[in-house]
């Protein structure tokens, strides 16, 4: 590999070269990654702190919550420190690193979602069995599934970065890591393994974006025969669901499901499934859930109430 480069670091461009907008970004982001690490946080502990976990839509949130959490972490700290430094770097190796796991966990997030789509489905289309279908070790499973899907889809897509020969430019037109800003400064004719970069991220979003569409066809078939308040209790539920898929499936198939080359719209819509989607992700799933909001105050109550009681 050592004799297939001459560069040891890669130089991100940014968002900006403008001084002003560097410093307003740098707010905003800290902003939104402290969001993030709040918001996320918060329905993972109160999650795991009360009778919701047992349940499987909560257990499934639970574990994207997390995966928010790492996913956007494996990005946002560097965007906010590069804003305030005048040459924006990484290694090679970091790189390298970055695009394995900005893959590996943006992929385990879209099983997940498509898993609570799965959960929905069963619990509004088979109520009476749905103990039954979405069982403890079932919901396991499809967890185990999820990150198994995730690790293969990374090591395809990072061994077909890692081969590729870097020797000349070492401008990167981004602001992490991403496979077709490293394609366009590669010292080799890139169109193949484009078309397989398309064919793997593409199509994986393609396809479960058709299955989570096709399940909320089903869902809202079914609730026909539903009575007036179940349909409302269903619909605000998957609601919540819809525009988060909405919001991470939409820039995720604009910037992987076309020809592999990169537009300056890229980054812009990066930003929405490496941290927008992920800030709104806990706000989508609180605001909007009564159950949720019952289980927050009634956590950390108990828990003010039980520090006040040692003092």
């Amino acid at each position: 590999m050592e004799s297939q480069r001459n560069i040891s670091e890669f130089i991100f461009l940014g968002l900006s070269y403008n001084q002003n907008i560097q410093i307003f970004c740098f707010v905003f982001f800290l902003f939104c990654y402290i969001a993030i690490l709040v918001g996320n946080l918060l329905i993972l502990v109160s999650i795991r702190c009360s009778p919701l976990f047992h349940q499987p839509m909560y257990y499934f949130l639970s574990h994207l919550s997390s995966v928010d959490v790492c996913y956007t972490s494996s990005v946002t700290p560097t965007l906010i420190s590069d804003l305030l430094q005048g040459r924006k770097t990484t290694s090679y190796g970091n790189c390298m690193l970055q695009v394995f796991t900005m893959h590996f966990l943006g992929i385990i997030e879209v099983f997940v979602l498509t898993v609570m789509a799965f959960d929905r489905c069963a619990a509004i289309c088979k109520p009476l069995h749905y103990t039954i279908i979405m069982n403890r070790t079932r919901c396991n499973l499809l967890i185990v599934a999820a990150w198994a899907g995730g690790a293969v889809h990374a090591f395809s897509q990072f061994s077909m970065i890692v081969s590729l020969p870097f020797c000349g430019p070492n401008e990167i037109d981004h602001y992490y890591c991403d496979i077709f800003p490293l394609l366009k400064v590669a010292c080799t004719d890139t169109y193949i393994t484009g078309v397989l970069v398309v064919a793997n991220s593409g199509m994986v979003a393609l396809v479960t974006f058709v299955l989570l569409f096709g399940s909320y066809v089903i869902i809202l078939f079914t609730l026909r025969n539903h009575s007036a308040e179940g349909r409302r209790k269903a619909l605000s539920t998957c609601g919540s669901h819809i525009t988060v898929v909405t919001l991470f499936f939409g820039p995720s198939i604009f910037a992987y499901l076309r020809t592999p080359t990169t537009f300056p719209e890229d980054k812009i819509f990066s930003l929405f499934y490496t941290i927008i989607a992920p800030m709104f992700n806990p706000l989508i799933y609180t605001l909007r859930n009564t159950e949720m909001k019952k289980a927050m105050r009634r956590v950390w109550y108990q828990k003010m109430f039980s520090d006040e009681k040692h003092n």
